[in-house]
């Protein structure tokens, strides 16, 4: 069953679904098979789906091709009392030294640690419950919870400006553990395509992939170090169709960008699918200018009917 207080994500993410939710919530379907996640990230939808018993006694699969972000939940899982207390030393450092110990983690630690992991043929399955704290003490501590890789694979997000970050939230943390623990759910690396292969009628997917930039400096699509670009956008277009074919329920959020406007509003194989876009009204919280935050229009694509 659901836990009494509702579970929250661990993670900050950009462009994390937590104040969308409201808007999403009119298409949850109320009937419906498996639910699939194909672009993990923070899990918000995941999170308010379950918070709400909506995934009671179903199969559930989550994934995302970033393994840091499924190591670090597959450790939470299996051994969520050694995150705990690695992530309390880490916390206890940060009050002690602030930045310094941000960025000793950041370049001695988690950086050489994650290359040895990465290097395996299985990177989510070797994260350690060590790496797991350092990659959630980082992304607690870190310039606006972004995760951000450069082209050698190394984070390099900067350390925030936060006075009193909460580090280590160890209920919320059980919480997470015990969801992921429940029978039919699984927690996968893969990329999209293969997550959805046998995607099949009746299955509810849920689709947040890195947005399309609306604009030449709005980029916040380094989570993996290939990058989601115009040519990922399409062919993720193509899949999107290709599932509300097989009779799947899908619901996809995206920027309101030029080239997600050509793919979805204006292209008939969506609309033969039966997937139309709608805007909606979302708050960019993640820009290092604050005068860039506020109020944008996003994308909702969907072959759901918007229940009052």
């Amino acid at each position: 069953m659901p836990d009494a207080i509702p579970v929250r994500p661990i993670l900050k993410w950009a462009g994390g679904k937590r104040q969308l939710l409201p808007r999403l919530r009119p298409y949850y379907p109320k009937t419906f098979s498996r639910y699939l996640e194909p672009f993990l990230g923070s899990g918000a939808v995941f999170l308010d789906l379950h918070n709400s018993g909506a995934l009671e006694g179903r199969e559930v699969r989550l994934s995302d091709i970033n393994t840091d972000v499924i190591g670090c939940y597959r450790a939470v899982r299996d051994d969520v009392e050694a995150v705990i207390e690695e992530l309390e030393r880490l916390a206890a450092r940060y009050r002690k030294c602030g930045t310094r110990a941000y960025y000793a983690v950041r370049d001695s630690r988690f950086n050489p640690e994650r290359r040895r992991v990465h290097a395996s043929a299985a990177a989510a399955s070797s994260y350690s419950a060590a790496l797991a704290a350092m990659l959630i003490f980082l992304n607690r501590t870190g310039f606006n919870g972004l995760f951000r890789v450069n082209a050698r694979g190394e984070f390099n997000v900067p350390a925030g400006r936060q006075t009193n970050p909460r580090i280590c939230d160890s209920e919320n943390l059980r919480a997470w553990s015990r969801t992921l623990r429940r029978p039919g759910v699984s927690v996968e690396a893969v990329p999209y395509d293969r997550a959805l292969a046998d995607a099949r009628d009746g299955d509810f997917i849920y689709l947040d992939p890195p947005y399309a930039p609306v604009s030449a400096t709005a980029r916040f699509t380094s989570y993996t170090a290939k990058g989601f670009g115009a040519a990922e956008q399409t062919a993720l277009q193509r899949l999107v169709v290709d599932v509300a074919g097989r009779g799947a329920l899908v619901l996809l959020s995206n920027s309101a960008a030029p080239e997600i406007r050509q793919l979805y509003a204006r292209s008939v194989c969506v609309r033969g699918a039966g997937l139309r876009a709608t805007t909606v009204a979302a708050r960019r919280a993640i820009n290092s200018r604050p005068s860039g935050r506020g109020s944008v229009r996003e994308y909702l694509i969907t072959n759901l009917s918007r229940r009052a």
